[in-house]
């Protein structure tokens, strides 16, 4: 199994930043895509950013310029810099990472999902 850690949200004003991070453990032979998703109240879940092994990334539109997706291979573990935040970027977080186990399973695993309020 792979359990996926967030942390970093909370709240913050229009304009400002925060690092997410969401560290990855367990059986782990290898990691394919990570990244993040997002949950906005009365809103499906989008996709926010990916990252590929090799480095290759992928940005929703409403956040391209502003939100920076990174990985360190070594830890297994993905970051989300969002910057220039507005309140629309009100969500719940949500990491993810396309693992491959030592037991030859490959599934998709999901965090619990952290908070980013952007209010006055």
């Amino acid at each position: 199994q792979v359990q996926l850690v967030e942390s970093g949200g909370g709240w913050v004003q229009p304009g400002g930043s925060l690092r997410l991070s969401c560290a990855a453990s367990g059986s782990i032979f290898s990691i394919n895509a990570m990244g993040w998703y997002r949950h906005a109240p009365g809103k499906e879940r989008g996709l926010v950013a990916t990252i590929t092994s090799g480095g290759s990334t992928n940005y929703a539109d409403s956040v391209m310029g502003r939100f920076t997706v990174s990985r360190d291979n070594t830890k297994n573990t993905v970051y989300l810099q969002v910057n220039s935040l507005k309140p629309e970027d009100t969500a719940v977080y949500y990491c993810y990472a396309d693992s491959e186990l030592y037991s030859g399973v490959q599934a998709e695993y999901w965090g619990q999902g952290t908070l980013v309020t952007v209010s006055e």
